[in-house]
């Protein structure tokens, strides 16, 4: 191989490794801001919105893992403004608004708070679930009859 055709395959190798990103890291903290012991941040949802951009390539979500990371996969995120949104039932719901560049990747980390107990807030059960629209991470649902 040339020496210019090596360099070219860098290049593309390079940019392709360089897809934009948003990546980081969930903590669930209760009131006090320590961890919450015995509970894991896997499940959590992490909401990518691009506010740039056409319905179709608008959002993407992901789960967090055990240990609280996450990432968005290859290709999923397009260059824009991104309100990133982690939340989980019990706990407040955090978000955090970055710009992302054709190469841009950007890791976050949020720390979600518990809901006390007393403070949560339910609503009554209805005939079906498409009249419940709610933030996840500020409402306790709880089933009829209860």
């Amino acid at each position: 191989m040339r020496p210019r055709s090596t360099i070219l395959v860098a290049i593309v190798l390079f940019l392709a490794a360089c897809s934009p990103k948003i990546s980081g890291t969930v903590r669930l903290v209760d009131e006090t801001m320590k961890p919450v012991p015995g509970e894991g941040a896997k499940g959590t949802v992490i909401n990518m919105m691009n506010t740039t951009a056409t319905i179709e390539k608008a959002s993407y979500s992901v789960l967090a893992e055990e240990n609280g990371s996450f990432e968005s996969a290859k290709d999923s995120i397009k260059p824009g403004i991104y309100k990133v949104e982690a939340s989980r039932i019990g706990y407040e719901t955090e978000t955090q608004t970055v710009k992302i560049g054709s190469m841009t990747r950007k890791t976050l980390d949020f720390t979600l708070k518990r809901i006390p107990e007393g403070q949560r807030k339910s609503i009554a059960g209805t005939g079906s679930d498409a009249d419940k629209i709610i933030n996840p991470g500020e409402v306790n649902i709880r089933p009829p009859g209860l």
